[in-house]
Order: structure tokens, then C-alpha cells, then sequence
């Protein structure tokens, strides 16, 4: 568990059935597409499958979907502020890849700072990776900022990357 700047305590966890109304509105948010590899819309029983699919270990998917929550909620239900990935994982050069998606109405609040930094004690920690990699649009602003804020280094600029325009890598060692 974390703690956010505006006082909400958040924690990672895996993907339950109940999540899909969440990921149908979040995956098919068309004005965060550009930023991400998802291109089209999915539908809920293409959702479905995949958490039914998903064992949640990241060895035999190649990627881990976790569910950032809040547990500061007053009436003890946790609130689901968003979700972040670890993709594109290389075992043998122990390095993986960071997605997000914040709910637009958390956004700015340091909840994906905290969950960078949640993700960073499972990777680094329990995993063992030693490097953590995110691949940011260069308009994306507030992405570039919590990468920095959160100590990565860009490394790698990436001229016409998407249809959009450049991108830069950033990236962090255990």
C-alpha cells in the first residue's frame, strides 16, 4: 500500500470479473488511444475473456494487469482509480515495459506517481527485474513529468514513432 499526495492510500491488485464495467469505459476511452497500443474498441466479452484468460502470473501471460485501488474511501468500499501493466517482458534481460490509465477525474492527484512506485517494489523487488521501461509521447506532458518525478531518465528519443509524431524512452534500473 501507498499513500498519494491528496491523502488517498492506494494498492495494486490483480483483475476480478467485477472490474470489466471499468475496463470497457477505460479501453475504449478513444482520446487516450494515440498513447497507447489499443486502436479500436473492445467489447465487453472481448474484456471478459481476456480477465477470465489472465492468470495473473506474469512468467506465463508476458504481461500483469493490476488494478490500482483506493482503501481511503469513508465507507470502506475501495474506489478503482485506474490500472497499470507491466508488458513486453524479456525474463532473460529482466526487463519490463510500464502502461497506465488513470480515471480523468484522478488524474494530477499523485495516484499514478504512487503506482509507478508500488509497481517499481514488485518488479525490482520481487521479480528482480532491473530495468523498467516507459515509452512516452513527446506531447504527453503529464506523463514526462511523473516519469521524471518518479527518477527515470529519458534515453532514447524516437522520431515519428507513432502516427502523432516522436516519443522518448524512459527508463529506470533497479
Amino acid at each position: 500500500m501507498g499513500k498519494c499526495k491528496n491523502a488517498k492510500i492506494i494498492k495494486l491488485r490483480k483483475l476480478e470479473p467485477s472490474d470489466l464495467p471499468f475496463l470497457y469505459q477505460w479501453e475504449n476511452d478513444a482520446s487516450v488511444w494515440a498513447d497507447g497500443a489499443n486502436h479500436n474498441p473492445l467489447s465487453q466479452q472481448d474484456l471478459r475473456d481476456y480477465i477470465e484468460s489472465t492468470t495473473g502470473d506474469i512468467y506465463k501471460d508476458g504481461q500483469l494487469r493490476l488494478i490500482i485501488e483506493d482503501l481511503s474511501t469513508l465507507n470502506f468500499q475501495p474506489s478503482t482509480l485506474g490500472c497499470i501493466d507491466l508488458f513486453d517482458l524479456d525474463p532473460r534481460n529482466r526487463r519490463a515495459a510500464i502502461g497506465m490509465y488513470i480515471a480523468p477525474e484522478y488524474r494530477g492527484k499523485g495516484v499514478g506517481r504512487e503506482a509507478v512506485r508500488l509497481l517499481e517494489q514488485y518488479a525490482f523487488g520481487f521479480l528482480h527485474l532491473r530495468l523498467l521501461y516507459a515509452i512516452i509521447a513527446i506531447h504527453n506532458s503529464a506523463c514526462t513529468a511523473l516519469y521524471r518525478s518518479a527518477a527515470y531518465t529519458p534515453s532514447s528519443p524516437l522520431p515519428a514513432w507513432t502516427l502523432e509524431g516522436d516519443a522518448v524512452l524512459w527508463c529506470k534500473q533497479a
